[in-house]
């Protein structure tokens, strides 16, 4: 069943898996379980964000010569597309909450769309460091920038903005599932939206690590 609102009843309702006392405490348990998984996303990100810190009191003046190398313009436009996909993907739980799953699909979409091109805007940024050679470490062969440093900058640049697309290339595989479901099945609704409502977490986190990379690399 896949129409624009499911009528209460209409539908299967979610399953109780055997170990929960009632589908309530099925749901927080879910929610808590994001919730710790999380945490530890966070605590990863958090290693990189360290060594930033430290790297960048020790080398200020490749720090921010490095990041001025950088495209703002495409920086900028990126954030504007992480921050409007992540209203949209808040936009599909409010739908299933409502089980209007079309729309529930329809936000998805947008919103896998927004990720796709924070994807090709980044290849770009990443085909011109290639081709000038901002790379990491001993890779990197730069004429512009000589400074003692600059090579770390960009390994710490590379392996959080890689990281983070590796995250955005996950998000947008959990939001895919809940797509189809929404579309093919189309059993979304007040008692059963849990999955929507995970992977609209999950996609949150993503905007929000970025929210933090841009600055940090971007604007120091």
């Amino acid at each position: 069943m896949s129409s624009a609102h499911v009528t209460p009843g209409s539908v299967p309702g979610p399953k109780l898996a055997a170990h929960f006392a009632s589908l309530e405490v099925q749901k927080h348990a879910a929610r808590l379980g994001m919730w710790l998984f999380l945490a530890t996303e966070i605590l990863l990100f958090a290693g990189l964000f360290a060594c930033y810190a430290a790297y960048r009191f020790l080398f200020p003046e490749a720090w921010a010569a490095s990041s001025r190398s950088l495209d703002l313009t495409m920086g900028t436009i990126n954030t504007v597309v992480l921050i409007t996909s992540s209203f949209t993907a808040a936009m599909a739980v409010h739908y299933a909450k409502e089980g209007k799953n079309k729309m529930v699909g329809h936000m998805n979409v947008l919103t896998l769309l927004m990720a796709v091109g924070f994807l090709v805007i980044k290849f770009f940024e990443y085909k011109h460091k290639f081709h000038i050679g901002t790379l990491p470490g001993r890779y990197y062969f730069y004429e512009g920038i000589q400074l003692p440093g600059a090579p770390m900058y960009f390994s710490v640049y590379f392996a959080s903005t890689a990281l983070h697309a590796l995250h955005v290339v996950i998000g947008m595989t959990v939001l895919a599932f809940a797509t189809v479901r929404a579309y093919r099945v189309g059993d979304f609704s007040a008692n059963n939206y849990t999955q929507v409502e995970l992977g609209s977490m999950y996609w949150h986190l993503v905007d929000l690590v970025w929210i933090f990379l841009f600055p940090m690399l971007y604007l120091v």
